[in-house]
């Protein structure tokens, strides 16, 4: 049977995180590509070599030349600067917009029917950037943004209440950063209400630090940004891809109408499987959450039409 090939561009913490998560994971071959070809290929020889402690025997590679990663299945795009501390993800739109566009045109040509999923900050503008330079289906391109954001809201009410992070089901939707919208309505500890459990001044500085949740670890590394949670988000997306396992997660996906909304990338429920985005679940939001989405996607709004002008 053939194996899926998997390229991650960029091999930054981000990158080589992902590419150890997807290597050990067994969703396919990895390529991991950067500008740098000696960091790729160290880190690719690395977990080679990890492989028969670990038990996967996928082959990696690192490379600096777009040749290799040739009709990959799934490009993951985690190019760019990361954060420094006291810096907005927005702060980075020009400079990563600049290097996303450039990635995106090259990987596009090499592999014209990969799925994107983009990584790189701010997430929901440099998804737009991925789509409008690939010109791929909307279906094809994916940011990873929702189900770090869910991930972090649920790791933080696990610890609030010393339970399991399995017993926590939450969905956060809008767009990555300060406008993120959790769904308190529907998230729950072990199916009980979370507002049954956590008083209502507990719950919103538990929302806060989740809002902060990346501009935290930024100012503790104050080197670099949050590398092991991100990872782990695109491996979990890349395997319902992979696997087609038509699963529900928060991703910025396209919008033509849904939500309201129109020619931007936002984060919203999506199915997941073998063609990427199968499509958007819509549920019915109250006044008060789609006042907030529609604030978050606002935002959103902005900084897309500020990369219209560059691109």
């Amino acid at each position: 049977m053939k194996r899926n090939k998997i390229t991650v561009v960029g091999a930054g913490n981000v990158g080589g995180t992902t590419a150890q998560r997807l290597a050990e994971k067994e969703l396919g071959d990895v390529v991991l590509l950067d500008i740098y070809p000696e960091i790729a290929k160290g880190k690719a020889l690395d977990l080679t070599e990890s492989g028969p402690v670990y038990g996967y025997d996928g082959r990696i590679i690192g490379t600096d030349r777009y040749d290799d990663i040739r009709d990959s299945d799934i490009v993951v795009i985690t190019s760019g600067l990361p954060r420094k501390p006291g810096m907005s993800r927005d702060e980075l739109l020009s400079t990563n917009a600049g290097v996303v566009k450039s990635v995106t045109e090259r990987a596009a040509k090499a592999a014209p029917n990969a799925i994107l999923i983009v990584v790189s900050n701010p997430l929901d503008a440099m998804t737009y950037v991925a789509y409008k330079v690939s010109r791929f289906p909307k279906q094809r391109v994916i940011g990873m943004a929702g189900a770090l954001d869910s991930a972090r809201f649920r790791a933080f009410i696990a610890m609030e209440l010393n339970v399991s992070v399995e017993n926590i089901q939450a969905m956060v939707l809008g767009g990555h950063g300060d406008t993120m919208v959790p769904l308190i309505r529907h998230t729950a500890v072990a199916g009980i209400p979370v507002t049954e459990l956590i008083p209502k001044d507990r719950l919103e500085l538990i929302i806060q630090k989740t809002r902060d949740g990346g501009a935290e670890i930024v100012k503790l590394l104050k080197t670099g940004s949050a590398f092991y949670a991100p990872s782990a988000a695109v491996a979990e997306t890349v395997e319902s891809i992979v696997k087609d396992k038509k699963k529900i997660t928060p991703c910025a996906a396209f919008c033509e109408g849904e939500y309201g909304f129109r020619g931007l990338f936002l984060g919203v429920p999506v199915k997941l499987g073998s063609g990427g985005i199968d499509e958007i679940i819509e549920i019915k939001l109250t006044s008060e959450e789609a006042a907030c989405l529609k604030k978050s996607a606002d935002a959103v709004s902005e900084l897309c039409r500020a990369v219209d002008r560059m691109i």
